[in-house]
């Protein structure tokens, strides 16, 4: 009988039908002899038949369980010997023991037994020793996706060539949108006649056209300044490989006939999605426009950057236009605020106190209180003489407060303004910028990709000499109801002077437009020569730093301190910008231990070297003849190393930013 009848609930109902059937077949055969007999033999005729029947079921299964079991065995031996899957065993001694014939056809050898991993696959050792359960190897030109199964020692090779090559054929196909902006078009072609704005248009997109049609890319220009770009990720690759030449080309060749145009490209990659891809465009297009333009900004979906291009300075604009209106725009947010708190970055430099100087005149020609954050542990010996003379000053120096003091009387009502810098990590307290939620922001410095999250206003312009001169710009659109007095002209003026190196780098004429209207405020040049004095000891180090330096390469100089000599950040830069005054020097590199035990660069160039890429492959920024960079637990040698590979990387990698 099937086992399904075997079960005891259907076994005892079957023996009850039987049991019943014999009593009736009994009654019946007392009362009627012949039909009795008839229905037992009727009876035994059936429970024979179900008899036979059930045996020959269980010789069916038999044999199709013997037959099952033959069939799986056979299939079990082919799947071992004939399927696509590699399989080894080794032994401690990570020597073969066996292999199935697939994976000794993928090696081209007719046994591998007996052979070492380390001669036939030492890549396969580390993942071993390292406890990986699964990684995906190159062998012989073929991908394998390689199962380890550690106390078996055991080794299981899936050949997955033709689907990483799918995947990359996927990845290489995936959409990419780009974003092309002539930087300075309204400023070069403003009072051109039509036909010389025809043939710098006509030239200008000839340029693209051919540069397009080379690399595969669609290009369809918008407008007179912007077109867009459609390409995968394939034709991005080669273009990084290139370092997006077309930048030197459109600026060398309008360069030719004195019109120097140059681009910025905001692309986005990374996503399926077109409207994600054009967001990401566009970001990436702010980002490269608020670094100074001349360059490409490639910004991802987990927020990274790259960058290249870069190698000019940024144009500076003709119009005040954009000051007026932050300006108005920075009177609206004083006068709806409860107070102003001022921050700039830590270990602030005369650009950032001056800048904060001038917010408060601002907050206070608005009829509003307001402070300045200062860390005075963290503070350059640059500005010593700065807070001396403010002390004398009771009126001006009662604006000053610690951050703790900050944290304390900050409201959901005040406006916190950062000056001098726009990056979280570097403000003199972070929890500032997380207590208050209006947050103004005005700097001088390139974007970079760390940045403060949702301000209410961001002032940055990469052409301005200082943010000095910005906050300068911005007191000329103020209430002329309270005039600066001449220690808080002066400070500022003392800012322009010290980014600027006394008006030799990074000049534009709205630098001196805005030094000469302090000067009409009071600004006492005199009292500002004093604030940056130097005095004998800082000379002696600074000429120690000088007296370690080398020439590396191309016009390069790099100096360095003595290992555990600390020096404050203005001796470095200082140290960097005398070795830039030298003949033949195009770009300064000085490194040394600082107070907060960090170890410090200042870049310093000539417009040459693009310093700032150099600074931000080590986690820095700048300007392009100005930047720098911290550096945490290393040593001087090691950050000397690393700063010659990233030199070595700008020059032999044509500039990348």
């Amino acid at each position: 009988m099937p086992d399904f009848y075997k079960k005891k609930v259907f076994r005892y109902p079957i023996y009850a039908l039987l049991i019943v059937t014999g009593i009736l077949l009994g009654v019946i055969l007392y009362y009627h002899y012949i039909i009795g007999i008839a229905g037992f033999l009727l009876l035994g005729l059936i429970l024979y038949f179900l008899y036979r029947a059930d045996r020959l079921l269980n010789e069916e299964m038999e044999t199709y369980i013997s037959t099952l079991s033959y069939r799986l065995k056979k299939v079990g031996e082919e799947a071992l010997m004939e399927m696509p899957i590699g399989i080894m065993l080794f032994n401690e001694e990570y020597t073969i023991e066996w292999t199935n014939p697939f994976i000794s056809s993928c090696f081209d050898e007719d046994t591998l037994v007996g052979q070492s991993l380390y001669s036939v696959a030492d890549s396969l050792i580390p993942l071993i020793k390292q406890e990986v359960d699964t990684e995906i190897i190159t062998l012989y030109d073929q991908k394998f996706k390689v199962i380890i199964k550690r106390e078996e020692r055991l080794l299981y090779f899936f050949d997955v060539t033709e689907q990483t090559e799918i995947e990359k054929l996927y990845e290489d196909e995936r959409t990419v949108l780009g974003v092309i902006f002539l930087d300075n078009y309204d400023e070069v072609t403003q009072g051109m006649d039509d036909q010389k704005k025809s043939q710098i248009n006509s030239q200008v997109t000839s340029i693209l056209n051919n540069w397009a049609s080379e690399n595969g890319v669609y290009l369809k220009r918008t407008s007179s300044e912007r077109f867009t770009a459609v390409l995968n990720e394939h034709i991005l690759t080669q273009l990084e490989k290139g370092k997006f030449t077309i930048l030197d080309e459109v600026r060398e060749q309008t360069s030719k006939d004195s019109i120097p145009l140059t681009l910025s490209i905001g692309i986005g990659s990374g996503v399926p999605s077109l409207p994600e891809l054009g967001a990401l465009a566009q970001s990436s297009l702010d980002l490269a426009l608020g670094r100074g333009g001349d360059q490409v900004a490639i910004k991802q979906v987990n927020g990274k950057v790259k960058f290249f291009g870069g190698k000019t300075n940024p144009m500076e604009k003709r119009t005040r236009v954009r000051a007026r209106v932050i300006s108005h725009a920075l009177k609206e947010l004083v006068i709806e605020s409860d107070q102003v708190i001022i921050m700039g970055h830590k270990y602030p430099d005369m650009d950032s106190v001056g800048a904060a100087v001038g917010i408060l005149k601002i907050a206070q020609m608005n009829q509003k209180q307001a402070y300045i954050v200062l860390n005075t542990n963290e503070i350059d010996s640059g500005i010593y003489r700065l807070l001396d003379e403010i002390k004398e000053h009771p009126e001006l120096w009662a604006h000053f407060i610690n951050p703790e003091q900050a944290l304390e009387m900050s409201t959901g009502d005040t406006l916190l303004v950062v000056v001098d810098t726009h990056k979280p990590s570097l403000v003199i307290e972070e929890r500032l910028l997380s207590k208050i939620d209006h947050v103004v922001v005005i700097d001088h410095h390139r974007r970079g990709e760390e940045f403060i999250d949702s301000p209410l206003l961001v002032y940055m312009e990469p052409y301005a000499s200082s943010t000095a001169e910005l906050v300068t710009e911005l007191l000329e659109y103020q209430p002329k109801k309270m005039k600066m007095n001449m220690l808080e002209a002066t400070i500022l003026l003392a800012g322009i002077i010290v980014d600027t190196k006394s008006f030799t780098l990074r000049t534009g004429s709205r630098t001196f437009d805005a030094a000469s209207y302090l000067r009409t405020q009071g600004a006492d040049t005199v009292l500002a020569q004093k604030f940056l004095k130097e005095d004998i000891d800082h000379f002696k180090k600074r000429i120690n730093l000088i007296n370690s330096s080398y020439l590396y390469r191309n016009g390069i100089v790099i100096a360095k301190g003595e290992e555990g000599v600390a020096y404050d950040q203005v001796l470095i830069a200082q140290a960097a910008d005398t070795l830039l005054t030298m003949s033949e020097i195009v770009a300064s590199f000085v490194i040394s231990n600082r107070n907060d035990n960090l170890v410090g660069i200042s870049a310093r160039s000539s417009g040459e070297v693009n310093v700032q890429v150099i600074m931000e492959k080590l986690g820095g920024g700048g300007h392009l003849t100005n930047a720098a960079t911290q550096l945490q637990q290393e040593s001087i040698e090691e950050v000397e190393k690393r700063l010659q590979e990233a030199i070595d990387d700008y020059l032999e990698g044509g500039q990348k930013s």
